[in-house]
């Protein structure tokens, strides 16, 4: 083979290596809402104009790390600062203090469906994620940030009979319904879906039994971040908010129906909870939040958590003295001697001050006489 067709072998490599990394790089995107009065995000739709928005992880978390009220990282780029000037709104004395971050993984497309982003969000930033599969939120200490896990696993807080009272109560949230039990394996949870159809979901199955419970667990994790809100709000110690989370109710879905009509359902009924959850949310905050969505088609399995969250260390700028007890009396009699040397010397030098005062003649006294000529 000569060089012009070794040339264009190496090409078509390129290409098609760039044409799968775009491939992968686009299944990620991003949307950032705050459907607030306030304008904590600037409004700058997905594809926007005919252009091709794109974040890497790292901006989006240097951007939650501001929307918190915390400076961004020290060695962000130039790029990254331009993006985040992109993103957030100008006034950096006006920042939330709160921010829901949720990952899912499995679904394809925007998280919430297009009618509600027209109607119910006044200010929405989208973006596709592009660069590395991960990146850290940095954060000041512990005591200056409240952070609320959502989507833990539900088996670790409930047994079966609470299980059903929890999906009676989601059930009966979403204007649906719930029969059965998860113990005798003919639990049923029907919800209506805004399409007009119902999704039902059989509970003796795998795939519909993670589903319903990460709803449930979602569910009950942001009444519990009310709860810590409300704590908050009266307390006099003021804190950031941190909701972060991973569902993967969709990719449970996905794995076992495939693009069946029940995964298309249970993906209409996770736009509907997280409108209905991020309305109680903004009620709750008074609109002072900031939601964070972030798709992921690849499986959980795969690729994990975008988004982890870390804590600097705190610098303790006290010094300690590391003594015996020999020593430690030695040093306390050594400052009591000084105090001794040091009182005794102030005291003959008042005595001898005042001494001197009053035994000096009128006459010398720049105070009494400074505007006196004598002869």
């Amino acid at each position: 083979m000569d060089f012009r067709g070794v040339a264009k072998l190496n090409f078509l490599m390129l290409i098609s290596f760039l044409c799968l990394q775009a491939r992968a790089e686009s299944s990620r995107s991003v949307f950032f809402l705050d459907g607030s009065s306030q304008r904590y995000i600037r409004n700058r739709p997905l594809d926007a104009a005919g252009e091709t928005n794109a974040m890497s992880l790292y901006e989006v978390a240097a951007a939650t790390s501001v929307l918190l009220g915390f400076a961004p990282p020290s060695l962000l780029p130039s790029d990254s600062s331009y993006k985040l000037n992109e993103v957030l709104s100008p006034n950096p004395f006006d920042r939330p203090h709160a921010v829901m971050i949720l990952e899912v993984s499995g679904v394809k497309g925007p998280l919430l469906s297009t009618d509600y982003l027209n109607t119910q969000v006044d200010t929405l930033f989208g973006s596709r994620i592009i660069g590395s599969r991960k990146a850290e939120i940095r954060l000041p200490d512990e005591d200056e940030v409240s952070v609320v896990t959502l989507v833990e696993p539900l088996e670790d807080e409930c047994n079966a009979a609470c299980v059903d009272k929890e999906l009676s109560n989601l059930a009966h949230w979403l204007r649906g319904s719930y029969l059965g039990s998860v113990k005798s394996l003919d639990g049923e949870l029907s919800v209506p879906l805004p399409s007009g159809s119902s999704l039902k979901l059989h509970l003796s199955k795998k795939a519909d039994l993670h589903f319903a419970s990460s709803l449930v667990s979602l569910f009950r994790s942001i009444k519990k971040a009310v709860e810590i809100h409300d704590d908050l709000a009266h307390s006099s110690a003021s804190r950031a908010e941190l909701l972060i989370g991973h569902f993967t109710g969709i990719e449970a879905l996905e794995e076992e129906y495939g693009s069946e009509d029940i995964t298309q359902q249970g993906v209409q009924l996770f736009q509907t909870t997280l409108a209905k959850l991020f309305d109680l949310l903004r009620t709750a905050y008074g609109g002072k939040l900031v939601l964070i969505t972030m798709s992921n088609e690849e499986p959980s399995s795969h690729s994990g958590a975008m988004l982890d969250v870390t804590f600097s260390a705190r610098i303790s700028r006290w010094l300690e003295e590391e003594s015996t007890t020999n020593s430690t009396s030695e040093v306390l009699l050594v400052r009591r001697s000084l105090a001794w040397i040091t009182g005794v010397i102030l005291l003959v030098s008042t005595i001898i001050g005042v001494y001197l005062l009053l035994n000096m003649p009128l006459t010398r006294d720049t105070l009494l006489y400074s505007n006196v000529k004598l002869d």
